[in-house]
């Protein structure tokens, strides 16, 4: 068994209204040295793959049809046994 841990941000181009609204609640409660916040999403598989290079390709394919749109998010994949 292994876990892949997906990480998923959007692209450095991609405007962040997420990320800009906390940076503004944080700074409102005197957290004042913030130069910029991005948001993302992580996300964790169980997968029941026979080695670890056959999670990874799995976990990336999922990736590229669901769990990120490409076109304004970047996607990281790593993959540990279980």
């Amino acid at each position: 068994m292994y876990e892949a841990q997906v990480r998923v941000t959007l692209k450095r181009t991609v405007a962040d209204p997420q990320g800009l609204t906390v940076k503004h609640a944080l700074e409102s409660l005197g957290f004042n040295d913030i130069a910029g916040v991005r948001m993302g999403k992580f996300i964790t598989l169980q997968l029941k793959a026979k080695d670890q290079a056959k999670a990874e390709a799995e976990a990336k394919d999922m990736c590229a049809k669901l769990l990120a749109n490409p076109i304004i998010e970047d996607y990281a994949v790593e993959v540990i046994k279980s």
